[in-house]
């Protein structure tokens, strides 16, 4: 939990606050509170949502840590599909427009979304970007979200699923260390696997661990750089890709 932004964990949405209570036995009584502290949230998840599925718009929120080779995979998934399908990017960063101006420069649509101390994207802020950056009618947008494994994961944006993305130099252990973004992710992209020959990193047991958080969670071995993989991640892409548009 992050105190800067208040983030709440979805699992455990009640509040207990206890007050001091002069004619009870014990000087005091508890008044459960219950709220759902992300109920503003997941309605304008909805929103987006419905808007997504009426303009057959597959989005996708990329999470991952700062240095895991997010953007950099960005960038060659949108030069080797572009000709396939329209693709639109939001860059969600604390500061800079440094990611959005490398998406552009591949020839796909960036917009730049800076949360100052905040640590992680939410639904009002897609809401408000969504005018902005106008996604074509059936196409691509991904959204990537901001460099943290704890608070983006709790988040609804109204996004067709999430997509978790570690690499090979963090260690295989993020799994549980971080259980709520492997949880909520559909497809985990292991990435920069060009540098296993250099490293102490168990691929088969970074995976053992995530399935003992998510069972359903799928897996792609890849590199950003060598390219080694990529062809999986654009098989699955294209699989929800048409998906979306059948529905």
């Amino acid at each position: 939990m992050c105190d800067s932004c208040h983030c709440g964990d979805s699992s455990q949405p009640a509040v207990t606050l206890e007050f001091p209570v002069q004619d009870q036995p014990h000087g005091s009584r508890k008044i459960v509170v219950e709220r759902d502290v992300l109920d503003k949230n997941n309605a304008l998840a909805t929103t987006n949502r419905q808007f997504f599925n009426q303009q057959r718009i597959l989005a996708l929120n990329l999470l991952s840590s700062p240095g895991s080779g997010k953007t950099s995979l960005l960038e060659r998934t949108v030069q080797e599909l572009k000709g396939e399908m329209a693709i639109s990017v939001i860059e969600g960063d604390q500061q800079t427009s440094r990611d959005a101006e490398r998406i552009r420069a591949t020839g796909a649509s960036a917009l730049q979304i800076n949360t100052g101390s905040g640590c992680h994207l939410d639904a009002e802020m897609i809401h408000r970007a969504l005018p902005h950056m106008k996604p074509l009618p059936h196409s691509l947008l991904f959204i990537e979200n901001v460099g943290n494994l704890v608070c983006p994961a709790l988040f609804d944006l109204g996004e067709a699923a999430k997509v978790a993305i570690i690499s090979v130099t963090e260690g295989e252990d993020k799994p549980q260390k971080y259980p709520y973004l492997f949880r909520a992710a559909s497809l985990c992209l292991i990435n920069k696997i060009d540098l296993l020959p250099y490293l102490d990193f168990d691929l088969a047991l970074c995976q053992e661990l995530a399935r003992q958080v998510n069972p359903a969670l799928q897996f792609i071995a890849l590199s950003a750089k060598s390219g080694e993989g990529l062809a999986d991640w654009y098989q699955w892409l294209r699989h929800k890709f048409d998906h979306s548009h059948q529905h």
